[in-house]
């Protein structure tokens, strides 16, 4: 059940999320005025793309993989996916709003603002993973709590190392 707190805290993501989307409002209203690079605009469009991969993966692979009862929504999975993306990252869609809106942002946009509220964001990803994290806790049990000792919970490059590991492992044994 949604408490209050858990009301307050999507408030506050969402306002984070509108005010450094990448079509951004403050900039395109002219409250804020910045200087724009190329080689951060080329790079800005490279991590969006990567963010937006990551938003759609739960859409595409939890109805697939997920058992997600004919007609229901994504989130309705009831079985724990624990591969392709989710054998390198445990979160790909918070990891992915942090590259599709927060980095791009300020890359388009470079303006100190744009760092902060990237930063407040990012953090406030982070704690929202980890809410999460106990929600599936409760949700898979044991299941869950192994497979967060394997793939970790937004670190790529850890992900991967851990994942090559672990197949590496496999072909040897």
């Amino acid at each position: 059940m949604k408490t209050w707190k858990d009301t307050l805290w999507a408030i506050v993501l969402t306002l984070l999320y509108i005010t450094c989307f990448p079509i951004n409002p403050l900039v395109l209203t002219g409250i804020i005025e910045v200087k724009s690079y190329l080689i951060f605009n080329i790079l800005g469009w490279i991590i969006w793309v990567f963010g937006m991969v990551l938003v759609i993966a739960p859409i595409v692979m939890f109805p697939r993989r997920g058992g997600v009862p004919k007609g229901k929504s994504f989130i309705k999975t009831n079985r724990l996916v624990d591969s392709g993306i989710y054998a390198v990252i445990r979160h790909p869609q918070y990891t992915g709003g942090i590259y599709g809106i927060f980095l791009p942002t300020l890359l388009w946009y470079p303006h100190w603002l744009f760092g902060v509220l990237g930063t407040v964001g990012t953090i406030l990803t982070y704690l929202s993973i980890r809410e999460a994290d106990q929600s599936l806790i409760k949700k898979f049990g044991d299941d869950y709590i192994e497979y967060k000792k394997r793939v970790p919970g937004m670190n790529f490059v850890l992900g991967i190392i851990r994942l090559f590991y672990r197949r590496t492992k496999l072909k040897n044994n």
